[in-house]
């Protein structure tokens, strides 16, 4: 299992789609994947690492948003979505689709740091309604 906390034994998958969706068209869930799309254009490298916060200078793209908010992740536990989400003011279920999408949606194919970057931007992109 990775941080997202995603396995394939999902029993209630429609209820957690539900979820997830519901946090992705809130208006704090939209609130922040504008934030972070803002976050991710501001990085000087587009690159994103896999399976944490952050990594000396190197972050994921919810660590793209604790850069710029100024936010200690160090203090924070990169599998603790209930932590993240408390941090963040987001629910638990958009940070558990942020890092799947940011670590595991790509396990199938081996990509850079800078191609998972762009994967990233496109989906957040994707996902802000107009």
């Amino acid at each position: 299992m990775s941080r997202s906390g995603y396995s394939d034994d999902c029993e209630n998958i429609d209820l957690w789609r539900g979820a997830v969706n519901r946090a992705i068209r809130g208006r704090r869930g939209q609130a922040f994947l504008k934030e972070l799309l803002a976050a991710l254009d501001a990085l000087s490298e587009k690159r994103l690492i896999a399976g944490a916060l952050i990594e000396g200078a190197e972050v994921c793209a919810i660590g793209s948003v604790g850069r710029q908010r100024g936010i200690d992740m160090l203090k924070l536990d990169p599998e603790d979505p209930d932590g993240i989400a408390k941090a963040f003011g987001i629910a638990p279920a958009l940070v558990q689709e942020i890092e799947f999408m940011n670590d595991d949606d790509f396990c199938y194919r081996r990509v850079t740091d800078e191609e998972r970057y762009h994967c990233m931007r496109v989906w957040v992109e994707a996902q802000i309604t107009p």
